[in-house]
């Protein structure tokens, strides 16, 4: 098919079509490897989900990838051999990453592959940065070759790798680069760029069709499709691939330091944590719970809520960029403003505490003043508290523990049938606990009396240690936790039963309309499958 005279309707229609597509081929390779046994299965430390989950998010990204790619001719004759490129080298990456899924490979092993991949993208699909543009003073940047291919291949490794770090959270890495596309979809409709223009809108239909197994709403409270390896380094090379292209060659759509822009959160995240990695003595590839969505999280936001702040700061990052290209900001200028920006965000890698520290109480005035609190279910929480008592709780607990402490505080509106209470909240305190805090019952045991202890006696807070109960005996009804529909239901890669629940009341306060016997046994109710806090099925 040829695209010279493709307009913003047939654009719309490969859209719908490659979502479509790929919804199918994710549901199909569902029932497939559900036969095989072939999923994501919990366990290991670091996989936190509950459910064995398939990993073929890949397979409807790779199904519309080579569909556009043997279906539609480019407008550019020097084009088509860079597609074959493309569609070998995003071929290779996928069923590489689907057998890391499958039985799990060495990391050694993987970069050996994505270095592979990398070279064949500069030495045949003429991928190659080149040109850093006008960075310093004014004057143009032009790498010599082999440095130019060498610096291609480890912006290339890393890259691929981003996306697969950012994996951490269900729609996260899927949104980020769904808003990464649209982004680059302004650039390249600006600049006439039909065939890159091509790939972007068929790979957001991949995307948009993957995201529906994988975002969380209302009626959906966890992911049934992960993107798994093979589908994040897939999405990783293809972003790459464009914005090289993009940013390159001798008539480029946008400059170096744009490009940059418009992938600032996977590469602001991935760098800053592996230097702190590195700082710190440890491999850059020891995974952690310090990524930003792990720091958003232990502040006490739900996933949804994540996803939503996440997006609206990489668009927020990107619209810098762009705004920097066609306002023809100083390409020395927007260097140092990311600079300056990736600097501040190291920071707060390397102090992630006071980071939280501050989100957490920010965002309890921000629920209790907006009313924007989730709702608690009468008998789960048992606090009732004006929306005043509530932030001064909150504020106490928060600088009692200090910053460098592990916890989140979290703000539940109470329910009542009688008007006149107003508005009044439940709060309710997790700490998530250090390996050595609970090598033993007793020290744990320990530990939570001395924090009893201190916030009574110096603040007259009363921390009220609540415990979980069996998921299948538990028969209550859970509201939804937020108001964007997240369900306090356990996250799949969530900070994991570690933590240590209270709720968290005034000395000598206790005005709780809703109080019931049940409510007064001293194994109380928590969120469903959440939190432990039995010692041995404690775990980092």
């Amino acid at each position: 098919m040829n695209m010279d005279s493709i307009d913003v309707l047939d654009l719309f229609l490969l859209f719908l079509f490659c979502s479509i597509t790929s919804a199918i081929a994710i549901r199909v390779a569902t029932y497939l490897v559900g036969i095989f046994r072939i999923v994501d299965r919990p366990g290991d430390g670091h996989k936190l989900h509950e459910a064995n989950t398939p990993f073929v998010g890949g397979i409807g990204l790779l199904t519309v990838l080579l569909f556009t790619l043997l279906a539609f001719d480019p407008v550019e004759a020097e084009t088509s051999s860079k597609w074959i490129v493309l569609g070998i080298c995003a071929t290779v990456l996928f069923v590489t990453g689907f057998i890391d899924d499958t039985i799990r490979l060495s990391y050694k092993f993987r970069f050996i592959v994505q270095g592979g991949v990398a070279l064949v993208m500069v030495m045949n699909g003429d991928m190659i940065v080149h040109s850093l543009g006008h960075l310093f003073s004014g004057e143009f940047l032009q790498l010599p070759h082999w440095i130019a291919a060498v610096f291609t291949v480890i912006a290339l490794i890393g890259g691929i790798n981003a996306i697969n770090m950012i994996d951490g959270m269900d729609g996260l890495s899927g949104s980020i680069s769904l808003a990464s596309l649209a982004l680059m979809g302004v650039v390249a409709f600006q600049a006439g760029d039909q065939d890159n223009l091509l790939l972007i809108c068929a790979l957001s239909g991949g995307l948009s069709g993957f995201l529906y197994y994988n975002l969380r709403y209302a009626s959906k409270r966890s992911a049934r499709v992960f993107l798994g390896d093979n589908g994040s380094m897939l999405v990783g090379l293809v972003l790459c691939w464009l914005l090289i292209d993009l940013s390159q060659g001798p008539t480029p759509a946008m400059t170096p330091i744009t490009a940059t822009w418009l992938f600032a959160i996977p590469l602001l995240d991935t760098v800053s944590v592996m230097l702190r990695r590195m700082f710190l003595g440890k491999s850059p590839f020891m995974p952690d719970h310090l990524h930003l969505h792990h720091l958003f999280l232990k502040s006490g936001f739900f996933v949804t809520e994540i996803i939503v702040l996440i997006v609206i700061l990489h668009v927020f990052f990107g619209l810098i960029g762009l705004l920097g290209l066609y306002f023809s900001v100083g390409e020395n200028w927007m260097l140092l403003g990311f600079v300056l920006m990736f600097s501040s965000y190291l920071y707060l890698t390397l102090h992630p505490w006071r980071f939280i520290s501050m989100v957490r109480f920010l965002r309890i005035l921000l629920r209790t003043r907006l009313g924007r609190a989730p709702v608690a279910s009468n008998g789960v929480f048992f606090g009732f508290f004006t929306a005043n008592e509530t932030e001064k709780m909150a504020r106490i607990v928060n600088e009692e523990l200090g910053a460098n402490s592990n916890f989140s505080i979290r703000v539940f509106e109470q329910l009542s049938a009688r008007r006149n209470f107003g508005k009044h909240f439940a709060i309710t305190l997790n700490i998530w606990l250090a390996k050595d805090d609970y090598l033993s019952e007793d020290k744990l045991n320990q530990r939570i009396s001395l924090l009893q202890l201190s916030l009574e006696e110096k603040q007259g807070i009363l921390l009220r240690r609540l415990r979980a109960r069996n998921r299948d005996s538990d028969l209550r009804d859970y509201s939804n936790g937020s108001p964007f529909g997240e369900s306090r239901q356990v996250d799949r890669r969530s900070l994991g039963p570690q933590a240590v629940t209270f709720e968290v009341t005034m000395l000598g306060k206790n005005n709780n309309p809703f109080r019931t016997q049940q409510a007064n046994d001293s194994n109380s109710y928590i969120e469903r499958g959440k939190y432990s806090t039995h010692c041995s099925s404690c775990r980092v």
